[in-house]
């Protein structure tokens, strides 16, 4: 029995120790324009310096609210720099987020005014500022929670001509994977964007750090409201402690029960209004527990809850539902709003009082569906190689949010795929002075392509003849050069073609030529090397490309051959001239050398004419 006990004394500590050490959730939090990490009071939070920015520009800031993070720069980013601008963070693990985006003011005196834009989270819209958003507290940020699955975030802010986006800092704070699941539908295909949370009968705002709650909880914002209306209510308050309250999955923080809101006899509904954006789902959160000591045992207080008149929870009694006093309970239900305002109403039965302690109410909206990878990377290729000027922008997601598709890029949803792909580039007048990268061959969806009037250079790209949706190409008034692939034949939905006004030379291949006799319509004029249709120079001998390269190459070894020669040539010249050099350095030498040869040659001559022997000449002396 001693041992059963103590292998279950093993097992609790186990258990113990293993929920003690569940790792911390992924938290990333961005002064934007900052140069260097940050902490601020009076949590000594971590604020990383500004990255992954695609654009913009540092500035100091004006806080526009005390709840705003105590930092003192922001990046803004003016129009010239393009409509479409992003945080493009990476290495995010998979999992569930509150991704949290506070805005400031530039403290410039022409750029100290509240500007007016959109926000996007992984190309669906989240959030619209109104004009006033900067003297409203909760209106000083964008909160939503959605899941990232593949390492990924982007945040965008999308200009609307209303003064440059500015942003003050950005929080990725994971929490629960299954936090706020509202249903069957819930999941990655659904975002929740916060419209408000209430903490009723509380006098200051806090986030969940100042309750000190739950790090998986997110940190959220709670906005106070001491009254739903002058003497419509009376705020109750306790110290005791709540039961059910900060567990798994959403955390929540025990103080947020601590206080709350009662009706009166004179005023016995409880109602709330709150303006909303019509024709939308929205997720209500009722926070819920008995805190009034005058209410002892189930029963005491019994209330409907109805949503824009609609019963929604009926006889709501907290003390029965929740098992105890002091316990917390908490009602969710999801309604369509077809209206501008939404109104939650606690109405009370059989005499007694309703009660309320915290409200939460999201915005349900749909993710946008992505446009294809592949179509992306095409654009990004084309963007860099084009010298796409800077005011398009070109940031984020081509074709979402539908509200701000990238300018130049034509979308179509693939009902197949479920994707967005790209069906038309209208690029004309834009003053391109880049190439056409091969990758435009991965716009598998291309109809029309119209890059008239710019100042392209190179070559048509023989990939183009592998689009073979592709109806429409106009490439004229540019620089190209070079002849016309041959790929462009097999294009057999091209029913126009602007090649006109390049330097394009050689002949027009013949299936292209051939599509004239479909209906097709061509314009090759203003090509002075073009030929071989009507309308155009006769060709002369028609060389093939390997024929082409083969003179080339033979050219090269002829000129090579000539140097070669030429350098043997002048070697032997100079070997000559300094033979040459040095003879005539030496002929004073041979001439004085050759007079002496000649004098003694003479001088042997002369005496071998007048030579005698012994006898004729007498006895030797000697003898």
């Amino acid at each position: 029995m001693l041992r059963f006990y103590l292998s279950w004394l093993l097992v609790f500590c186990s258990a113990l120790s293993f929920s003690a050490a569940r790792n911390a959730p992924y938290a990333m939090r961005i002064s934007c324009g900052a140069r260097q990490n940050v902490h601020t009071p009076p949590t000594n939070t971590l604020w990383f310096k500004d990255f992954a920015y695609t654009g913009g520009v540092p500035g100091n800031a004006t806080r526009p609210s005390f709840i705003s993070p105590p930092l003192e720069t922001l990046r803004y980013f003016p129009l010239s720099e393009g409509p479409e601008n992003c945080y493009n963070i990476n290495r995010v693990p998979k999992g569930h987020y509150n991704v949290r985006i506070f805005f400031g003011l530039v403290k410039l005196t022409n750029l100290d005014h509240e500007p007016l834009f959109d926000i996007s989270v992984k190309g669906t819209q989240i959030s619209s500022l109104k004009s006033g958003w900067s003297i409203q507290d909760d209106q000083t940020f964008a909160e939503a929670l959605v899941f990232l699955t593949d390492g990924t975030v982007s945040i965008c802010f999308h200009s609307t001509g209303h003064g440059d986006p500015a942003i003050l800092s950005l929080e990725i704070l994971q929490v629960d994977d299954k936090a706020y699941s509202i249903g069957p539908e819930w999941g990655g295909e659904v975002i929740l964007r916060t419209t408000t949370r209430l903490s009723c009968g509380n006098p200051k705002p806090k986030f969940d750090v100042d309750y000190s709650g739950d790090h998986w909880g997110g940190d959220r914002f709670w906005n106070p409201i001491k009254t739903f209306g002058q003497n419509a209510d009376q705020p109750r308050s306790t110290e005791s402690s709540i039961k059910q309250a900060s567990k798994s999955p959403n955390f929540y923080p025990e103080a947020l029960y601590q206080t709350a809101l009662i009706s009166t006899d004179s005023q016995p509904d409880l109602a709330y209004t709150l303006d909303v954006d019509p024709n939308k789902n929205y997720s209500i959160w009722l926070h819920l527990a008995e805190i009034d000591s005058t209410i002892t045992e189930a029963g005491k207080r019994v209330f409907d809850v109805l949503i824009n008149g609609d019963i929604k929870f009926k006889d709501v009694d907290v003390i029965k539902m929740s098992g105890d006093r002091y316990t917390a309970l908490v009602l969710n239900t999801t309604v369509a709003v077809n209206g501008r305002t939404l109104t939650i109403t606690l109405h009370p039965k059989g005499g007694s009082h309703a009660i309320i302690n915290a409200i939460e109410v999201f915005e349900v909206i749909v993710a946008e569906s992505k446009t294809l990878l592949e179509e992306v990377r095409a654009l990004q290729s084309l963007k860099s190689s084009l010298g796409l000027p800077t005011r398009f922008g070109w940031n984020g997601d081509p074709c979402v949010p539908q509200q701000h598709p990238w300018s130049g890029a034509d979308c179509q949803l693939d009902r197949t795929t479920n994707k967005w792909v790209i069906d038309g580039l209208d690029l004309d007048n834009q003053g391109l002075r880049g190439f056409l990268p091969n990758d435009i061959s991965k716009l598998h969806h291309l109809q029309s392509i119209n890059l008239s009037g710019n100042n392209i250079h190179g070559g048509i790209p023989s990939s183009i003849g592998t689009i073979a949706s592709l109806e429409v190409l106009d490439l004229s008034f540019n620089s190209f050069n070079g002849s016309i692939p041959e790929s462009l034949g097999q294009l057999t939905a091209l029913r126009r073609v602007n090649l006109n006004g390049n330097s394009l030379s050689g002949r027009v291949p013949a299936t292209l030529g051939g599509r004239l006799l479909h209906r097709a319509s061509f314009n090759f004029t203003d090509n002075a090397g073009l030929c071989g249709i009507p309308g155009l120079p006769t060709c002369g001998p028609h060389l093939s490309t390997s024929a082409k390269i083969g003179i080339g190459f033979g050219g090269f070894f002829i000129i090579l051959l000539l140097v070669i020669c030429s350098l043997v040539w002048w070697k032997r010249r100079q070997n000559i001239l300094r033979t040459q050099q040095l003879a005539a350095r030496g002929a004073p030498y041979a001439k004085a050398r050759t007079q002496l040869s000649h004098d003694i040659q003479l001088a042997r001559h002369h005496n071998y004419g007048h030579a005698r022997t012994a006898a004729e000449n007498g006895p030797s002396l000697l003898s």
